[in-house]
């Protein structure tokens, strides 16, 4: 079975992860490989600081899947220190907002140095991947600038004649908390942006495709805005499930809500669902997942309620079961 995954931030890897050990058990006792997973990796998020290049996405999906993951965060590397990050900050240096521990700043430090050689985004990732061995092949969406910045009142512009400014998703989303007033997103570079190697084959050639429970507006929102990809959503001849990331109104984790908001949809896993839209229309999904206490009606789109909860990687394999099944797809 192929399995391609579009997916994005720390509940995305560890979507990922119940996908990797459902189908892992499921192969157990065959002769080889039974399953190839592919995840489509949102790269909105990516952004240069101090000199390197950093790909929180791609990152915490390797770092998840290789056992490196800080448990208690959710991001960066277990056993993390953060001496770079206080000589940085003794130094004055600017963004002081943003901190690289140690550890974190050696993956940074490899990308930056291979790309600058030439190397593009996606054969970069797989070199990395050699040392983490996720067991799925993560593929960044596009080897291009794509980066999600925020239109937002300029915190510093007078309030009696406040102008609008365009910031980076980190500046927006770590230094501010996304609680600035905010108008809309852009995809800086995604309309020159092509998918990278492998990406349309992913979608074309999958036995299913999931959407995990990912942010909707930028991390799912910043690989669709990449040209190509939805076209290859709604032709592929495999079923387009996603799943909720919200539960009875409220994100399962970050802050969704606040990115919902700014493009006007409701925080409910009816509203996300009808941002999608169905196949049958001019939409993506064929089928959504939705929370078990939660109810959607999203014309063209078969509705199924089901735990959405990642408490462990039973849960999450429960999830991603449910998800085959309702795209008609037997392990």
């Amino acid at each position: 079975m192929n399995v391609t995954v579009l997916v994005g931030g720390v509940g995305g890897a560890r979507f990922l992860q119940g996908v990797r050990n459902l189908l892992e058990d499921a192969g157990n006792g065959g002769d080889g490989p039974a399953h190839r997973i592919t995840a489509v990796v949102n790269v909105g998020d990516d952004v240069w600081m101090h000199g390197l290049r950093i790909c929180p996405d791609l990152d915490t999906c390797m770092y998840t899947l290789g056992g490196g993951i800080d448990p208690e965060r959710g991001w960066g590397h277990a056993g993390e220190t953060w001496n770079a990050k206080e000589e940085l900050a003794a130094y004055g240096a600017q963004p002081d907002w943003f901190g690289l521990g140690d550890r974190d700043i050696a993956t940074h430090l490899i990308r930056s140095q291979m790309l600058r050689t030439g190397y593009p985004l996606s054969a970069v990732t797989e070199a990395l991947c050699n040392r983490w061995q996720p067991g799925v092949t993560l593929l960044p969406v596009s080897d291009d600038r794509s980066e999600t910045h925020v239109v937002v009142t300029d915190p510093e512009s007078d309030p009696a004649d406040p102008t609008q400014k365009a910031i980076h998703f980190q500046e927006w989303w770590v230094r501010h908390k996304a609680q600035i007033p905010t108008h809309s997103f852009a995809h800086i570079g995604a309309e020159q942006a092509t998918p990278a190697p492998g990406v349309l084959e992913a979608i074309e050639t999958a036995d299913v495709v999931l959407l995990a429970p990912s942010n909707p507006v930028v991390s799912i929102g910043a690989i669709l805005a990449v040209p190509g990809i939805r076209g290859a959503l709604r032709t592929t001849a495999a079923k387009v499930v996603g799943l909720s990331p919200v539960i009875d109104g409220k994100p399962l984790r970050g802050m969704a809500d606040e990115c919902l908001s700014v493009i006007g949809v409701e925080t409910s896993a009816e509203a996300i669902g009808r941002h999608y839209g169905a196949r049958s229309a001019t939409g993506i999904l064929d089928g959504w997942l939705i929370h078990s206490t939660d109810t959607a009606d999203v014309p063209g789109v078969e509705v199924r309620s089901v735990p959405l909860l990642m408490t462990d990687p039973d849960a999450t394999a429960d999830m991603v079961r449910a998800a085959l099944d309702i795209a008609g797809v037997a392990l």
